[in-house]
């Protein structure tokens, strides 16, 4: 940030006093402007035995499998965004049954909340996606998920799919998790 949203003027980045770390400060208005992490919220959607998956048609990671999730917008509660990019992605309504997974991302400023939920109708390709489709557990293209946020839920939810017990799994995802995903490319 270079200029104050508010004024226009210069900012700087430095301390404000009483806090305890950076922020962009702008000494002609006085603003501070407080960069916070962006929730990402989605599904997982079930059907029978099945996971409902969406083939990501935009970047990062075009081409690769997802849940449909994505950043909440202001004035929506999670819950209202997660069902929101269901629809978005894949064109589907769910029952939503609550929150299963809480996955911190520090090092890219985000927050996942992946919502259990029931597929509730029919499904097909949104904007953002190539294609949707249902997987029994052996189908799921393990080598084509596109971020280990997703690998993880779909491990929590079959290992307590065998329990028939889901509670809630929160966890954190590191910078060094990550470039074991995805490698050092």
């Amino acid at each position: 940030m270079n200029f104050c949203s508010h004024c226009g003027q210069a900012v700087r980045f430095a301390i404000p006093a009483g806090d305890d770390r950076p922020r962009y400060l702008c000494d002609a208005c006085g603003s501070i402007h407080y960069q916070n992490p962006r929730i990402v919220a989605g599904t997982l959607p079930v059907s029978g035995t099945r996971i409902l998956l969406c083939r990501r048609a935009i970047a990062p990671r075009k081409g690769y499998w997802t849940l449909p999730a994505g950043f909440m917008e202001n004035a929506e509660t999670t819950v209202e965004a997660a069902a929101r990019e269901t629809r978005e992605e894949a064109c589907a309504e769910v029952d939503i049954h609550g929150l299963y997974t809480l996955i911190n991302l520090p090092h890219i400023n985000q927050v996942y909340m992946i919502f259990r939920a029931d597929l509730a109708g029919g499904f097909s390709p949104g904007p953002e996606s190539l294609e949707v489709a249902l997987f029994e557990e052996h189908e799921i293209p393990w080598d084509e998920l596109a971020f280990p946020t997703i690998e993880r839920t779909l491990r929590h939810f079959y290992a307590d799919r065998n329990n028939d017990h889901y509670p809630l799994h929160v966890s954190d995802i590191t910078a060094e998790d990550r470039e074991r995903y995805f490698g050092s490319a």
